[in-house]
């Protein structure tokens, strides 16, 4: 056995990530993503040492949570309420990490919320607004703004203060949509 394999819990334990794919994880061990490394790692969750919240996801106990939103559908990016919550957009409280992504889904995983909405593929696509990190991506609060008002008809925002109307103005052509320049403008009046 190469010291890799013996030292697979030394390796995650040292990375600053606290949520793996099971290809992330062979990238970090510098291995094949096979099935040896799948029984390893499910041995380290049977001794309680990493949970295996959903297939093929490894996480540290308390994994941060934009992480694991992160690797569950890719592409997605951190979105919509979550974002405009941290940002100070908008006040209501709402304890699902949101994303938007190819498909609609929510799902449960170490005792968190995951909301997942869709969104065209030629938006989630472009970066513009967007900021990505090893594991995950995350709108600018203009952004998720933007999202927000492309996906749902009747939204609310208590502070526009926390954004900035021109990087709003020049994120528009990402979504390709008269009706949201329209919404938009009539917002800013």
């Amino acid at each position: 056995m190469n010291s890799s394999k013996k030292n697979i819990m030394l390796t995650l334990s040292s990375s600053p990530r606290t949520a793996f794919s099971t290809k992330s994880v062979a990238l970090l061990l510098n291995e094949k993503r096979d099935i040896s490394l799948t029984k390893r790692l499910n041995y380290y969750v049977k001794k309680g040492l990493l949970k295996n919240p959903r297939k093929g996801i490894y996480a540290k106990n308390n994994p941060n949570p934009e992480e694991l939103a992160g690797l569950v559908f890719i592409p997605s990016y951190l979105s919509l309420e979550y974002v405009l919550q941290k940002a100070g957009v908008i006040f209501q409280y709402d304890s699902a990490i949101t994303s938007v992504s190819y498909l609609s889904r929510e799902i449960e995983m170490c005792g968190m919320n995951f909301r997942y909405s869709q969104i065209k593929k030629e938006i989630l696509y472009n970066l513009d607004g967007i900021e990505c990190y090893d594991n995950f991506s995350i709108a600018t609060p203009e952004r998720a703004m933007l999202d927000m008002m492309y996906l749902h008809s009747e939204c609310y925002f208590d502070n526009f203060k926390a954004v900035s109307k021109k990087r709003i103005m020049q994120l528009l052509s990402v979504y390709q949509s008269a009706r949201l320049e329209e919404r938009v403008k009539e917002m800013f009046k």
